[in-house]
């Protein structure tokens, strides 16, 4: 039997559609719009496209946002500075430092210089100590993703054994502390991992986040999982063509799996719209109102 589709696009679309209503209801009722302060060192051309992306949404959901464009050749106390006025603006909830960082700024002292309360990416080091010990926090929005695509095939988590493949500060550690958040018994997997295949086969859920293309097996999945695809690699498609693969072999995956997202229109599509509504809930926490639960 085929595996049902997790459609990202769609839920992305849901989502966006009730942070864009709370994002009206902060502005009629209490006169706030949340804004956003994106920064972005040097012209990186894949980063020209994250920022648009996320300029584009921002304006769909009613929110403010204005960019910071400076050269490649800006120093580390340059762009520190730009983050202290950054912080210091009651006008801007939440601050995004595009990565990459050009090689003569230490990107972990500038995501340590932004404000934990403005740190809508989840990176700080006060963020991540909060998610890892249960408390509120502001948490890195692909990891947000799977939690909300895995929560649309089952909507209760606890119990479940979870396997995230792939260890990153950026997905793979996070991820696994929110679904410990969600009850569930979970295994982190990874390079080192002895006997992989056997691991992944226990797994109700599959994350897949190693980065590496069309890695995960079709026979390492059981019957019935829930595979949650993070990857996106661009690979040789032939004739000078390239195409778009996740870290999971799709097309044979799908045909043992439960549910499965595409690559594209899975993860990716849920992570600009988890990025909005970490900007939403800064906005409410910054301004004393109860945070909205979208």
């Amino acid at each position: 039997m085929t595996a049902a589709v997790i459609d990202g696009k769609a839920i992305a679309a849901e989502l966006r559609a009730r942070v864009m209503a709370a994002v009206r209801g902060l502005a009629d009722g209490h006169g706030i719009v949340p804004g956003l302060a994106v920064v972005l060192v040097g012209d990186n051309p894949a980063s020209e496209v994250y920022i648009g992306a996320k300029k584009k949404m921002s304006a769909e959901t009613g929110m403010r946002s204005t960019d910071h464009r400076l050269p490649a050749s800006t120093s580390q106390a340059e762009l520190l500075a730009l983050l202290a006025k950054l912080n210091g603006d009651r006008n801007v909830h939440g601050i995004l430092v595009q990565l990459p960082l050009p090689p003569q700024i230490d990107p972990h002292a500038v995501i340590a210089a932004i404000d934990p309360d403005k740190d809508i990416d989840g990176f700080h080091p006060l963020n991540v100590g909060r998610i890892a010990i249960g408390l509120p926090a502001l948490a890195p929005c692909t990891p947000q993703a799977c939690i909300v695509l895995a929560r649309s095939v089952h909507p209760s988590l606890t119990g479940l054994e979870a396997l995230v493949i792939g260890r990153s500060t950026i997905v793979g550690r996070p991820l696994a502390q929110l679904l410990i958040a969600h009850s569930a018994t979970v295994t982190v997997a990874h390079s080192k991992t002895r006997d992989l295949p056997g691991v992944s086969r226990r797994a109700d859920v599959v994350f897949a986040a190693t980065g590496r293309p069309e890695f995960v097996r079709a026979d390492w999945i059981k019957p019935g999982a829930t595979v949650i695809d993070v990857g996106i690699n661009r690979v040789d498609a032939g004739e000078g063509k390239s195409k778009l693969v996740g870290d999971v072999d799709y097309n044979a995956a799908k045909e043992v799996a439960g549910a499965i997202t595409p690559v594209p229109g899975g993860v990716g599509a849920m992570t600009i719209v988890c990025l909005m509504h970490n900007t939403l809930i800064a906005a409410c926490a910054q301004n004393g109102l109860p945070i909205p639960m979208l």
